[in-house]
């Protein structure tokens, strides 16, 4: 995401909460960022958790400190108690020591959207779009899926050569959830460019979240004359009411937190098929190992690394740390997901197991049903692909190829394969 968003008002703190006056000492803080953390997070996330145990104080970009939660128990239980660990980032007792251009201001700036809501009001507007999500049909949703992603390798089959990260793995799911707001397809073909330069970040960004707003409000204003079986309309019908202002706003949350999560799963998933053994026997069949790559890479590699973030309502203790109120408060996903704790079998690999923590928990976590539906579009792509692809190859060393930097995403800048050329299909 980028910097298109509000920034707090330092002189506007939550109701109730001191004004800061600095951050307390943070002796033996680890950097969450740099090169080890950018190439190999899970070693890194190891040396933490010897140095420190379950909770582990980090630096931010910038040196600015925070505390990592890696300990699953310890993960579940901050995203189980809202009423200690908070979500309005309004609350953290570091913004005087945050400049206006600090490069993750975008993540954690307060948003009026229900990311930032808390207690009745989180549950009003989340509740809405759990509702609206549910009355997808997940039957429709796949053959949607799999008309998009035959249209997307159609445009690079006859080359023999594609990014696959660039190509596939990003526009799928970005024009598979705008298809579910009820757009037309010139709508979504704009809607698409705009929501990826905005998370892209750089110049033009805030034109793009701009573009994308006015999008959403034309939506809004046509569905409230002609409503239609998808997203917008049903969220202008609940009963929760809801402003269109909040309506904009949770669309455009719904679009852009699947879509970064979405197209990483999809691709981590390739980059496992294409380099590990375990799968290369069953490549060419594919449907017989997608699953279980898919729910491999979330416990090994999740696309989600770490959440920011929750904010420490008042002083109090976790997993042998004296946490502040108004302490930032990272969510470690993919160190917890990993934890020998509860994971003293690891290295056997996850088999069925999903009680990752890739989706989050709590009422905080991603909403009913959009891990289902999330996984109905990364299992498709992932199952299209290699049927229409069997025998693509890396064009790159698996170790050549480079992770992004981001303390958030797990995911590659580029995923270059080549294979044999083939012939587009026609699309009905």
């Amino acid at each position: 995401m980028t910097n298109a968003f509000h920034t707090p008002d330092p002189t506007s703190w939550f109701p109730g909460t001191p004004a800061p006056t600095g951050f307390h000492g943070h002796p033996g803080a680890m950097p969450l960022y740099g090169p080890q953390y950018q190439q190999n997070p899970a070693q890194l996330y190891r040396e933490m958790r010897q140095r420190h145990g379950p909770v582990v104080p980090v630096l931010l970009e910038g040196d600015i400190p925070a505390w990592l939660v890696i300990g699953y128990r310890e993960l579940r239980y901050v995203l189980s108690s809202p009423q200690l660990f908070a979500r309005d980032s309004r609350r953290w007792n570091a913004w005087d020591r945050i400049p206006p251009d600090w490069p993750l201001m975008a993540y954690i700036a307060y948003q009026p959207s229900m990311l930032f809501t808390e207690g009745a009001e989180h549950q009003r507007r989340a509740g809405a779009v759990s509702e609206a999500l549910a009355a997808i049909d997940q039957f429709e949703l796949r053959s949607q899926c799999e008309r998009i992603a035959d249209k997307l390798i159609d445009a690079f089959t006859g080359h023999g050569r594609a990014d696959l990260m660039s190509q596939y793995a990003h526009p799928m799911p970005l024009l598979v959830v705008a298809g579910t707001f009820g757009l037309s397809e010139p709508e979504t073909l704009r809607l698409v460019g705009d929501v990826s330069a905005t998370l892209n970040g750089g110049e033009g960004a805030m034109e793009a979240y701009q573009r994308v707003q006015v999008t959403m409000q034309r939506l809004l204003e046509t569905k409230r004359e002609m409503p239609g079986p998808d997203l917008a309309s049903r969220l202008l019908a609940h009963p929760a009411r809801l402003g269109d202002d909040e309506i904009i706003q949770d669309l455009i949350l719904t679009m852009t937190a699947g879509q970064d999560t979405t197209a990483n799963w999809i691709g981590n998933t390739l980059r496992l098929m294409l380099t590990d053994e375990r799968f290369a026997v069953t490549l060419s069949g594919g449907r017989r190992s997608a699953g279980q790559a898919l729910n491999e890479v979330l416990w090994e590699d999740s696309p989600s690394q770490n959440s920011l973030g929750r904010w420490a309502v008042q002083d109090t203790h976790l997993g042998g740390q004296r946490i502040r109120a108004g302490d930032a408060l990272i969510l470690g996903l993919a160190a917890a997901n990993a934890d020998p704790q509860v994971r003293p079998d690891s290295h056997d690999g996850p088999a069925g197991n999903h009680a990752h923590m890739s989706f989050g928990h709590g009422e905080h976590g991603c909403p009913h049903p959009a891990p289902e539906l999330a996984e109905v579009i990364a299992y498709t792509a992932v199952e299209v692909l290699l049927d229409r692809l069997p025998d693509m190859m890396l064009t790159v060393a698996p170790e050549a190829l480079v992770w992004r930097t981001s303390i958030q995403m797990r995911g590659l800048s580029a995923l270059p394969v080549e294979f044999t050329p083939g012939y587009a299909r026609s699309i009905g």
